[in-house]
C-alpha cells in the first residue's frame, strides 16, 4: 500500500554529507538479525491492519535497542541517521499547508469543473482529458492531495452522467503514477533519491519527465484498451447534446468564497512550483522554498491558520524518522554494504545487468510493500555498488526513481493512488476491484513501462544524454 505518495523536495544544496568514518562490518548473526527485524517491519508496513507509521516506530525502537546493547553505536548516532534528511520534513510540511490553503480557495475545483465542460461529457475527451490532467496535477501537487481532488470530480461526473466510475478512476489512479515521475517535487521517492544524489531539478526535466510521457502514453493505450466496452466510447449527436446541456450546469464558482483569495492563492502556487525549479540557482533548498510558499499562502490567502497546520501529514512525518532510523541501524552493521558486493558479483559489475536487476527488484517490491521503504533501502545500496567509479552511478539513480514509482501500478495496494482509487469506489459506488482484475490491468501496464523504462535509461546513458551529477 503506497504511502500517502503526497509531498516533497528538490535537490538543491543539501548539506553535502561530511565524509564519514568507514563501517566496520558486524558479525553475519548480527547482519542477519537486523536484516529480519528491518523485513519483518517491511511485511507490518504491507499489511493493512498494521499501521505503516507503528510498524516503522516500532522496527525502530527494536533496532535501536539492539544497536545500543551490542555496541554498534552511541545513541548520539541516531541525529547523524536523520540529520541528512531534516530537509525532507520540511518539505512535507510546507507543502503540505500549502495545498491546504490553495485547494480552500476553491481553485482546484474551478479548475476541474472548467475542464469537465471542455469536454463536452465525450467518453473519449473525458478519458483522455481526465489522464493528462492528473498527470499535470500529480506533477504539481503530488499524488495524495491530486488524487483526493480527483476521485471526487470522477465520482460526480459519473453520476451526473450514468458512466461506470470504475474506467475513469482507475484509469485516473494508474496515470497519477506516471505523473509521480515527472519532475523532482512529485513524489516521495523522488525528493529522497534526488536528495541523496543531489540531482538538479532542471535534470528531471530533462531525464525523467520525457520518460513520465512515455509511461503516460502506455498506460492510456493499455486503459482504453481494457475498458473499450465499459464506456459509450461513440455517442449519437443527440445524446453529445443532451450531456453538453447537463455539463452546462455544473458551477465551476460554487466552491470559491472569494475570488480574490482565488487568484491570491493560484498566484502563489505558481510562484512556489517557479522557486522548486530555481532552487539551486538561488543557492536553497527546497524545504526553503515550500515553507516560504506555506507561509505567504497562510499570510496572504489562508483563514484558519490553526486547521491548515493541523491538516500537515504529521503521521508522514513519524513514518519517515522511523524509516531512516531503521536504514541506519541496518546500514551501521555493514549489511547494505554486504548486500551491494552481491549485486556486483552476480553482475558481474556491468551496467547492462544492473540496470534491469535494479529496475525489476525495485518495481516488485515497490509494487508489494510500498516504494518509501524500497527507495529508502536501495540509495545507501546504490551508492556502495558505485563506490569505486567502475560503474556510473547516474543511470541507476534515474533507474530507480522511474521504477519505484511505476512498481506501483503493479497491485491494488502498491500505490496511494491505486489505494484511494479503491477505496473510493467501494464506498461511495459500492464498486469492489478484486486483485484479480487489478493485475490483469496494472500488472501488465507496470510490466510494459518497467520494461520500457530498463531500455530507456540504457540508451538515455548510451547516448551520452544523461547529464553527469
Amino acid at each position: 500500500m503506497n504511502l500517502t505518495d503526497t509531498l516533497r523536495f528538490a535537490p538543491g544544496l543539501l548539506a553535502s554529507s561530511v565524509d564519514e568514518a568507514p563501517i566496520e562490518p558486524a558479525s553475519a548473526g548480527v547482519m542477519l538479525l537486523f536484516a529480519a527485524v528491518m523485513c519483518a517491519t517491511y511485511v507490518g508496513v504491507a499489511i493493512e491492519r498494521f499501521h505503516k507509521t507503528v510498524a516503522a516506530l516500532c522496527g525502530a525502537a527494536v533496532l535501536v535497542t539492539l544497536g545500543l546493547a551490542l555496541h554498534l553505536f552511541e545513541y548520539p548516532k541516531l541525529y547523524e541517521f536523520l540529520k541528512e534528511d531534516l530537509n525532507i520534513f520540511g518539505v512535507i510540511i510546507g507543502t503540505g499547508i500549502l495545498v491546504d490553503v490553495v485547494g480552500k480557495s476553491g481553485l482546484f475545483h474551478f479548475l476541474s469543473m472548467w475542464i469537465v465542460r471542455f469536454t463536452g461529457g465525450s467518453a473519449s475527451k473525458l478519458f483522455m482529458t481526465l489522464c493528462i490532467v492528473t498527470f499535470l496535477f500529480v506533477a504539481v501537487l503530488t499524488i495524495v492531495p491530486a488524487m483526493l481532488i480527483l476521485s471526487s470530480l470522477v465520482l460526480v461526473i459519473c453520476r451526473s452522467l450514468n458512466y461506470k466510475p470504475m474506467p475513469l478512476l482507475l484509469s485516473v489512479a494508474i496515470c497519477a503514477n506516471s505523473g509521480a515521475i515527472a519532475t523532482f517535487a512529485s513524489g516521495l521517492p523522488n525528493i529522497m533519491i534526488g536528495t541523496a544524489a543531489q540531482i538538479p531539478y532542471v535534470q528531471f526535466l530533462q531525464v525523467s519527465l520525457p520518460y513520465a510521457i512515455v509511461s503516460l502514453v502506455i498506460a492510456i493505450a493499455a486503459l482504453r484498451f481494457f475498458f473499450r466496452n465499459d464506456l459509450p466510447w461513440k455517442q449519437t449527436a443527440e445524446q453529445r447534446e443532451a450531456l453538453r446541456a447537463q455539463i452546462e450546469t455544473f458551477d465551476p464558482w460554487a466552491m470559491v468564497e472569494d475570488k480574490r483569495v482565488l487568484l491570491r492563492s493560484g498566484t502563489i502556487l505558481l510562484l512556489t512550483v517557479i522557486g522548486f525549479v530555481f532552487a539551486q540557482q538561488l543557492g536553497v533548498g527546497m524545504d526553503f522554498i515550500a515553507m516560504v510558499g506555506a507561509t505567504a499562502a497562510l499570510l496572504f490567502a489562508g483563514k484558519g491558520v490553526e486547521d491548515a497546520i493541523g491538516k500537515v501529514n504529521w503521521t508522514v512525518i513519524l513514518f519517515f524518522m522511523g524509516l531512516f532510523v531503521i536504514i541506519g541501524c541496518v546500514k551501521q552493521t555493514g549489511a547494505l554494504a554486504w548486500v551491494a558486493e552481491q549485486v556486483i558479483e552476480l553482475s558481474g559489475n556491468e551496467l547492462t545487468l544492473l540496470v534491469p536487476l535494479l529496475g525489476v527488484f525495485s518495481a516488485v517490491a515497490s509494487s508489494i510493500v510500498d516504494n518509501i521503504p524500497v527507495a529508502a533501502t536501495l540509495i545507501p545500496i546504490v551508492k556502495d555498488i558505485a563506490a569505486d567509479g567502475t560503474v556510473p552511478i547516474e543511470p541507476l539513480w534515474w533507474t530507480l526513481i522511474i521504477c519505484c514509482n511505476l512498481g506501483g501500478n503493479g497491485t491494488p495496494i502498491g500505490s496511494i493512488s491505486c489505494v484511494i482509487a479503491i477505496y473510493a469506489l467501494k464506498k461511495e459506488a459500492g464498486v469492489h476491484v478484486g486483485w484479480g482484475t487489478f493485475l490483469k490491468i496494472g500488472g501488465l501496464i507496470m510490466l510494459l513501462q518497467v520494461a520500457g523504462a530498463i531500455v530507456y535509461v540504457l540508451i538515455h546513458h548510451g547516448s551520452g544524454w544523461t547529464p553527469s551529477l
